[in-house]
């Protein structure tokens, strides 16, 4: 399910016909063990950035209702250069007021508080912050803290940003197995711990030390991520390849105070729908 905040009401989520025989069949099964290797998504990603792909944008836009006049206006090379398509500034402006936490992206959001044991639910499997970040030392120091959630779609802009001012204390990838991060793939896989994900280690100016973390998908085996020392609030980090993907950060204990209709919306395993830098919390003073 899915709150649209504005709106202020909910939309169940339907999962594709292709997605249940993947998830749900034997046959599937196999055949994903296949399709999540990494020779088929680099084919995938080829196709996609090629002229060939073209074709498939006009009925992209129609199908998913895409909005492209919020869009810079230019000629699309492939479908992947229309994927990663920008957006124009004045659509997502950044607020002044420092103390607002950001989204860092277009997406469903979920909100979960890291326990002593640094473990939380992600659509019903279980997944302990140091099998996320390979990390016990990073897993520790984030005890009593948030983890937020943001899992994007096909149909959302497909560009994050910094959520504050900092600089960059260390970065990770860890390489994985790709699978798609529809809600139907948690009943099968433990999605995060084997997909591809890169997080940094973030020293901001107004929520301490934060990681800030992205999760390839099925058939998007590019994150790209801008190279930067230092950043600024509201900065675009990086983009996404074609496909469904998650960006994932994690606030320490005593600094945020997410905004309680999220928190409520997660308890109920409901996800709240936002958009790039929409206010999610704020920062505990």
């Amino acid at each position: 399910m899915i709150y649209f905040r504005k709106e202020g009401t909910y939309v169940e989520e339907k999962t594709s016909r292709v997605l249940l025989f993947f998830y749900q069949t034997f046959l599937g099964r196999m055949l994903l063990k296949g399709l999540s290797a990494r020779f088929i998504s680099n084919l995938v990603g080829k196709y996609m950035s090629s002229s060939l792909s073209k074709r498939r944008i006009p009925k992209f836009i129609e199908k998913n209702h895409i909005l492209m006049e919020e869009y810079e206006k230019e000629e699309y090379s492939s479908f992947n250069d229309f994927f990663t398509r920008k957006i124009q500034v004045e659509k997502r402006p950044c607020p002044k007021n420092k103390n607002l936490v950001l989204s860092p992206a277009d997406s469903r959001l979920t909100v979960y508080p890291i326990g002593e044991d640094s473990c939380f639910w992600i659509k019903g499997s279980c997944y302990t912050l140091e099998e996320l970040l390979r990390s016990s030392f990073l897993a520790r120091s984030f005890q009593g803290g948030y983890c937020f959630v943001y899992r994007l779609c096909v149909d959302d802009y497909h560009r994050y940003a910094y959520v504050d001012e900092g600089k960059v204390v260390s970065s990770q990838r860890i390489e994985g197995r790709l699978h798609t991060v529809q809600p139907i793939a948690f009943k099968k896989y433990r999605v995060f711990h084997e997909n591809t994900r890169e997080y940094m280690v973030l020293k901001t100016e107004n929520f301490k030390t934060i990681i800030q973390m992205e999760v390839g998908a099925l058939l998007v085996g590019k994150i790209c991520n801008h190279s930067k020392k230092t950043f600024h609030r509201g900065e675009e980090k990086g983009y996404f390849a074609f496909g469904g993907s998650t960006v994932i950060v994690l606030y320490p204990k005593d600094t945020v105070i997410p905004d309680q209709d999220i928190l409520e919306n997660s308890k109920k395993e409901i996800e709240t729908k936002v958009k790039l830098l929409e206010t999610v919390g704020r920062r505990k003073i």
